[in-house]
């Protein structure tokens, strides 16, 4: 049993619908379909005849009550204006003008729609440059149209004349209609003029991005209209392959986190979108590019590119570019890829973990904190060829105190810092690195001297009962720092859970049952002592006098003290229990010096 074909109906309100909210982000997309409709009509007639060059807009005004936007481009009779307006998705300029693809713009029938989303009804009349008579060619948005034959003496090119709908007026007044020419056609290469009461307004000048070589002036104006402020520099992209070039400009200021890249981009000189996010390579978010195309596909939108092979290549060669312009920077202008770097360089740290190329040559200008001040990782390598780093802030913090003077050490607790200490062996072969940990650096300290031995571990049993409450035990060592008095030392799991403990201080029960559970599961883990440690340096002089003093209460709040000193030393912050722990031991110790009776004073069980 067979069946008979049938076509499809369509209907046009439902396809309006369809482009307004689903297709186009805005009806303001209408003059941009026209204006690339009218310049890809110039393009053909100049094959045709040479003649053509410019568009003209008329703007609704209340006498008027029309929109008008005329060209001279190669026009159309009977036969096309029916060939390409009356089957929606089949028309193609390129079947009727026989030009190769990519000088077009866009397509006639989808295209010409989108006026439907600021007018009820479209009219175009048109006299084609290939002889025969004029033709007006009238489209409602019901979904019916009607062509006839007209004879009226009309100029070679095409006339599209819109009455607005009840909620577009104002898209289709001047105001509107100057800053969406101006926005979507000011770089085209045929002249786009905007009448109005006062005289003709010219649209179109030159692009300065594509004309940097003679007008350099012009291209770093745009450039710092385009940023806000003066670019670093402007560097000229092109991949030729694809009919792709432009500019892209240095931002002299470092991006919001997280922003990602973006791109103006051009096609055929009419802007296809204001942040096209696909151009360029995402580590190159120190630019702001302005690019265009005659080579790569616009989505049916017009509003992005399509990504395929071509885009791809694209975005490779243009990365390529910028890349080599950071390279012959470090060549010519050292002084200002330093620059350059001080402004970027979070986001340049972030860059070379994943580009091996620029990683040999940019890391070496990159810095570290160290404690011997911020250093080049350049200089860093040359001076210190085994380079000792800790993983967190907290534990270089700790660790710096008692490292040794002749030794270098990293602080890998800021973003990237450690990944960067990781790749140094790569990048310099003559490198070795060492991560540190709290705990292993308190065991390389030397214990006091043997004949020592005994008071030393006199003091820590007698320090150790005065912080119980605290929970913080005491071991003694000698330090080759004699003004360090003494040195909180806590692994990073200690300080988790001193953080839990803090928490659960302040929250309900049942966020204090989930932090204790997590306390359990982590002590049941661990066969070390979870303890903090306040060490006390044998080598300072107020450490050896506590062997010398016999009252417990100026012992007891003169360790006091020293732990509150050696907690704001490593910028931990303090509890609610150290900072009453600390007021009373100072408020005690002048008490005592002011030569108060020992028995007024509430020392409580501190020892």
């Amino acid at each position: 049993m067979s069946a008979d074909v049938q076509q499809f109906q369509v209907d046009l309100r439902g396809v309006v619908d369809l482009l307004s909210r689903h297709i186009y982000s805005s009806p303001r997309v209408y003059l941009r379909e026209l204006l690339q409709n009218a310049r890809d009509a110039i393009t053909a007639r100049r094959e045709v005849d040479g003649g053509g060059g410019s568009i003209r807009i008329t703007a609704l005004t209340d006498d008027s009550g029309e929109f008008v936007l005329r060209d001279d481009g190669v026009g159309l009779n009977a036969a096309e204006v029916g060939d390409l307006l009356a089957t929606v998705g089949r028309s193609s300029k390129r079947d009727i003008f026989d030009l190769p693809r990519s000088d077009y713009l866009g397509q006639f029938g989808i295209g010409l729609l989108s006026c439907f989303m600021v007018a009820d009804s479209i009219v175009i009349r048109s006299r084609s440059a290939r002889g025969g008579s004029a033709v007006e060619w009238t489209g409602s948005a019901d979904g019916t149209f009607r062509v006839v034959e007209i004879d009226d003496d009309l100029p070679v090119g095409t006339s599209v004349h819109l009455k607005p709908r009840f909620d577009a007026d104002e898209l289709l007044r001047p105001a509107a209609v100057r800053e969406l020419a101006t926005a979507f056609a000011e770089f085209l290469p045929v002249r786009v003029t905007l009448e109005s009461s006062n005289g003709d307004i010219d649209i179109t000048r030159r692009a300065p991005f594509l004309d940097a070589v003679d007008d350099i002036d012009g291209a770093v104006q745009y450039g710092r209209d385009l940023l806000g402020a003066t670019p670093l520099d402007a560097i000229e992209l092109s991949e030729p392959a694809t009919g792709t070039r432009g500019l892209a400009f240095v931002l002299p200021y470092a991006p919001p986190p997280g922003a990602r890249q973006a791109t103006r981009m051009y096609l055929g000189r009419m802007l296809l979108g204001e942040r096209v996010d696909d151009v360029l390579p995402e580590w190159a978010f120190f630019v702001r590019a302005v690019v265009d195309s005659t080579g790569l596909a616009p989505t049916a939108s017009r509003e992005s590119l399509v990504d395929d092979a071509a885009l791809e290549r694209v975005r490779e060669q243009l990365g390529a570019g910028i890349r080599r312009w950071v390279l012959e920077l470090g060549l010519r202008e050292p002084h200002r890829l330093a620059q350059f770097v001080a402004i970027h360089e979070v986001g340049l740290k972030s860059l070379v973990r994943h580009d091996e190329e620029l990683a040999t040559f940019i890391t070496r200008w990159l810095t570290l904190e160290t404690t011997h001040g911020t250093m080049r990782i350049g200089d860093l390598v040359e001076r210190y060829p085994h380079v000792r780093y800790a993983q967190t802030v907290d534990e270089f913090r700790q660790v710096a105190g008692i490292s040794p003077g002749s030794e270098v050490l990293v602080n890998g607790g800021y973003l990237y810092d450690a990944d960067l200490v990781r790749m140094l062996p790569d990048l310099y072969p003559h490198v070795t690195i060492e991560l540190v940990d709290v705990a292993g650096e308190l065991d390389r300290l030397d214990p006091p001297p043997l004949d020592d031995r005994d008071a030393a571990m006199a003091l820590e049993e007698r320090a150790g009962r005065v912080l119980t409450a605290s929970g913080c035990s005491v071991t003694v060592r000698s330090i080759d720092q004699p003004e360090l008095a003494a040195l909180y030392v806590a692994d990073p799991e200690v300080l988790r859970r001193i953080d839990r403990g803090r928490t659960k201080g302040i929250t309900g029960s049942l966020w204090g049952g989930v932090l204790d559970r997590i306390d359990s599961t982590v002590s049941a883990s661990r066969d070390d002592d979870l303890s903090a440690r306040l060490c006390l340096n044998w080598s300072n002089r107020v450490v050896r006098a506590l062997v010398r003093v016999q009252d417990d209460a100026v012992f007891a709040r003169t360790v006091q003290l020293l732990y509150i000193q050696a907690l704001l030393a490593g910028h931990h912050p303090l509890s609610d229990a150290d900072r009453a722990l600390m007021t009373t031991a100072l408020s005690d110790l002048v008490s005592l010096s002011a030569g108060i009776e020992e028995d007024s004073i509430p020392f409580g069980d501190a020892v």
